[in-house]
């Protein structure tokens, strides 16, 4: 997997921001909370010992520390009772606040105008690792939503009577592990509407098939000739198609929006750099835009 270039950081993105005058309701200005969570995916006891890759050691106490996680209601967001998720997983070499701010995750999401809560959890921090931490254990995923719902609403941003609806989990390079993980053991499969792989098929291509079948749910997967998942995803494009199974072989450039939001599977090849998937081409607003996510009216 390649490194992702981190770039630098806004103090102002690691301050909580004052809380939202709007009633639960409705929000009226764009928010993002950065809090600790008990259920983040580190410290975990997996990694409690540091990690070791190439003959380089990354320590626990500066890599699987931080329970950092980034909470972004957009202006417009309006609680109906049912809250809609997308959860993003930043890949290798990463944090949670460069990866807000190098593939601008806040704008492409307000710009969507979808009805939902982005969350970004931090991973293994700034080390080449995709490991899950917690969300890989059995019901790790269940237990941070539940806490996600628990915070939202001790915040006073959504009412004290809502409930998590659908979830989509988006992750881009190394995130693929934990997505995988979730799918498959998190507790909350059923509630998983789409999974998007931004240059991150790695493997595990059975298990997101397996979910797929069993809860019905979505697969979109862009990848790049140099990005290490070409051969991945044409083997699961293979066995789809020895199963007899509808999918969507395009470009990122070719695909329209219908195709995007009407077929189950979807592979893009891309030329872009496997940094670029998410940003460059503003992918990641158009997954949103074509999701099963309702539109926001607020805004």
């Amino acid at each position: 997997m390649k490194p992702i270039l981190i770039v630098a950081l806004l103090g102002t993105i690691l301050s909580s921001p004052a809380q939202s005058s709007a009633s639960p309701a409705e929000t009226n200005a764009n928010q993002t909370i950065i809090t600790q969570f008990l259920s983040a995916p580190f410290p975990h006891a997996s990694r409690a010992d540091g990690h070791k890759y190439n003959n380089e050691f990354f320590p626990a106490d500066k890599h699987y520390s931080d329970s950092t996680v980034a909470m972004f209601v957009p202006r417009g967001f309006a609680d109906k009772g049912s809250v809609d998720f997308v959860i993003h997983f930043h890949g290798w070499r990463n944090t949670v606040a460069t990866t807000l701010e190098q593939f601008n995750l806040r704008e492409q999401f307000t710009a969507s105008r979808r009805n939902a809560i982005l969350i970004v959890p931090e991973g293994p921090r700034n080390a080449p690792d995709s490991s899950g931490g917690k969300l890989e254990d059995p019901d790790g995923f269940k237990r941070f939503i539940d806490e996600t719902m628990a915070v939202l609403k001790q915040r006073g941003v959504i009412k004290t009577t809502s409930t998590a609806g659908k979830i989509i989990l988006s992750g881009h390079s190394g995130g693929y592990k934990v997505i995988s993980s979730i799918v498959e053991l998190g507790g909350l499969t059923n509630s998983i509407k789409e999974a998007w792989l931004f240059d991150g098929l790695y493997g595990r291509g059975e298990t997101f098939l397996a979910w797929s079948k069993k809860a019905g749910g979505r697969l979109l997967n862009i990848y790049t000739d140099n990005g290490g998942t070409k051969a991945r995803t044409e083997e699961m494009m293979a066995e789809l198609k020895q199963r007899g199974t509808n999918f969507l072989a395009t470009t990122d450039m070719a695909v329209s929006p219908q195709e995007l939001a009407t077929n189950r599977f979807v592979f893009l090849h891309s030329d872009m750099s496997h940094s670029d998937v998410i940003m460059r081409r503003r992918t990641f607003q158009t997954f949103l835009e074509t999701s099963c996510l309702e539109k926001r009216t607020g805004d």
